[in-house]
């Protein structure tokens, strides 16, 4: 059963567009997911514009990798050194802790996720 960065059972992150490395709506991870997507976030434009800036075109439909193309509000886990880049850069959107898997630990601290969580 995968954990949440509670030690709780992983919430889904979203279904609407489906989200995670595997498309079943959860920030679940294995060695397969390279990129670590295990936050759940709540996209902003500002995060939009900013990965964009950095080569991440994340509003652009990639129908070929199931993925819908992301807007303002859409809930969707994001590789977890792409949030914390984002976090230092003052970009980083909210983060659905209880959706957010317990592996974003070893890369993001406790403190600055809570400091962050969506309400």
């Amino acid at each position: 059963m995968a954990k949440n960065v509670f030690g709780e059972e992983l919430e889904v992150c979203c279904t609407n567009p489906m989200t995670g490395f595997y498309r079943d709506g959860s920030c679940k991870t294995g060695p397969q997911d390279l990129g670590t997507h295990t936050v759940c976030a709540v996209i902003t434009q500002e995060f939009l514009n900013y990965t964009l800036s950095r080569g991440n075109d994340l509003i652009t439909p990639r129908p070929e990798y199931l993925f819908p193309g992301l807007k303002p509000g859409d809930r969707w886990c994001l590789c977890a050194l792409r949030w914390l880049e984002a976090y230092r850069a003052g970009k980083a959107p909210a983060v659905v802790l209880e959706a957010t898997h317990e592996k974003t630990l070893e890369i993001i601290p406790m403190h600055v996720l809570v400091s962050f969580a969506f309400k």
